[in-house]
């Protein structure tokens, strides 16, 4: 009955980690800017350990079940 939170919580956190991670790196792929008024290499830097930090948030949901 508890690994339902769990189990939600991990799949919203993998998907928004991994969406941000693949957006990112297409971004900075093409040369787009990540964030308007920002130094580019600050906001692609951010954007990647804010998806690293959602990836491991969603293994550690998982590993609680």
């Amino acid at each position: 009955m508890e690994s339902g939170p769990a189990i939600f919580a991990g799949v919203v956190f993998a998907l928004f980690g991994g969406g941000l991670l693949l957006w990112t790196t297409i971004r900075v792929r093409q040369g787009e800017p990540v964030a308007q008024g920002v130094r580019p290499v600050m906001s692609a830097t951010l954007a990647s350990v804010v998806a690293v930090a959602a990836l491991t948030l969603g293994a550690w949901c998982f590993t609680r079940l």
